[in-house]
């Protein structure tokens, strides 16, 4: 056995790196772990040791919140337009067929006696006037 090893009470300890090694890691996950439920550590090691991380992390989270309200927004809008598109385009048929029904002769022909306005139908066909130099 070397000078670093003693026996006392049929236990090894070690002194050294290793023995500090072995000691810190296992208060270290202790401490670490009483730092995490108490909140130091996030306070302490994390915020304060990198704050500029932190600030970017901050407002890395606020721009993709903001994103998305904003694309949540657009979403509702497109929504609301595509409703209007279908309202607008049944009533633009609606308005075709009418328009369809009335510019038909004969509707044409009994909206003129409805109305009186004195117009005929006519009953020969046209014919072209040629006039001669």
């Amino acid at each position: 056995m070397n000078e670093s090893q003693q026996f006392k009470g049929g236990e090894e300890q070690t002194s050294g790196p290793s023995a500090q090694t072995k000691a810190s890691s296992g208060k270290g996950k202790a401490g670490f772990l009483k730092g995490l439920i108490s909140g130091t550590v996030i306070s302490d090691s994390i915020i304060l040791k990198d704050v500029r991380y932190s600030a970017m992390i901050a407002l890395l989270a606020i721009i993709f919140i903001a994103n998305r309200f904003n694309a949540e927004r657009v979403e509702r809008e497109i929504a609301v337009l595509e409703q209007e598109v279908r309202d607008l385009r049944a009533e633009s048929l609606s308005v075709s067929a009418d328009l369809g029904s009335v510019s038909r002769q004969s509707e044409i022909t009994d909206l003129v006696k409805e109305r009186g306005l004195g117009l005929e139908e006519l009953r020969e066909p046209p014919y072209r006037i040629v006039v001669s130099e």
